[in-house]
């Protein structure tokens, strides 16, 4: 039996300073990409992060935290580049300067990662701005298709940033029909099809994403998940204790619903959805983007079932 994962996030690791204060930042490792792998592996998977990272004590830093997370240490390319950095300078919305010109994450080589990865993995992840970014961008598509056209179940969530340009829609609709699980926001969603109601862009996405299970997510007020003819509608968990905020929530969503596609493959489309909103509601009790662990959501789920 294989040592390689199962699962393969692909795309941006980054360092994001958070603005604290008038004049005051505050750093931690983090990025879409790199977080959903991070999620997975804690509820389980065997999961790797792959992706090129600076060889300084910002990539240090991601490189540490991959091992804590048990994520496959293989998959991490270390080089000699600057640092990806996200400037996040409002948190309500969030709102990011990327600084990012000669980039580490843009020297990711896919012919280095490890030999026989693409025979073991059974969902490679991929989204956010590892696919605009010059040259990755385009390599991470490439590989997408070849993964598809393998056979490998492409899990997509575009995350949308302000690097994602008019010609976004194009490259989204693109991967949303490689998907076989589609997670994005009512934000993203209006923001790639601003011409379009909800009700329309949603419609137009299902019909690209025909043979996916797409998960509409709507913050506080729950998701929607659909597969074929099936529907479900998933509440938001109502956390008791709330001492966090939702940086992060969604990539561990994106974890969730990995974690749960792979060890139930056959589950209903409301249990995977239940597993996924739980993830999402766990990683809200902490600051941060963060990792709930298969304890801590299992915990959550059985609360839910005890309040019915």
């Amino acid at each position: 039996m294989s040592d390689l994962p199962q699962f393969v996030s692909l795309g941006e690791a980054l360092t994001d300073f958070v603005r604290t204060g008038a004049t005051t930042w505050q750093s931690a490792a983090g990025g879409s990409c790199w977080n959903v792998a991070r999620s997975a592996a804690a509820l389980g998977v065997p999961s790797a992060w792959a992706g090129a990272i600076s060889a300084d004590r910002f990539g240090d830093e991601i490189a540490a935290k991959s091992r804590l997370a048990g994520l496959d240490a293989r998959f991490i390319q270390r080089v000699d580049k600057p640092p990806l950095i996200a400037m996040v300078h409002d948190t309500q919305p969030p709102a990011y300067q990327f600084l990012g010109d000669n980039a580490a994450d843009l020297a990711f080589d896919p012919e280095a990662l490890p030999s026989g990865w693409i025979e073991a993995v059974r969902v490679a992840h991929f989204g956010c701005i590892s696919l605009v970014r010059p040259g990755l961008g385009q390599r991470l598509v490439a590989l997408a298709e070849a993964l598809h056209r393998r056979g490998v179940m492409i899990s997509f969530d575009p995350n949308m940033r302000n690097l994602m340009g008019p010609d976004y829609p194009a490259l989204f609709e693109q991967l949303a029909a490689l998907a076989r699980l589609i997670k994005f926001s009512d934000e993203d969603l209006t923001a790639i099809y601003p011409a379009l109601t909800p009700d329309e862009a949603l419609a137009r996405v299902r019909k690209i994403a025909s043979q996916a299970t797409v998960v509409y997510t709507r913050g506080a007020k729950g998701m929607a998940g659909y597969r074929g003819d099936h529907a479900a509608w998933q509440p938001a968990f109502t956390m008791n204790t709330f001492d966090g905020d939702s940086v992060g929530a969604g990539d561990a969503c994106v974890g969730g619903l990995v974690a749960g596609t792979i060890a139930q493959p056959d589950a209903a489309l409301a249990t995977h959805l239940r597993q996924a909103a739980a993830t999402a509601g766990a990683a809200c009790c902490r600051t941060g983007a963060s990792a709930p662990t298969r304890q801590e959501v299992d915990a959550l789920l059985a609360g839910d079932r005890d309040a019915r």
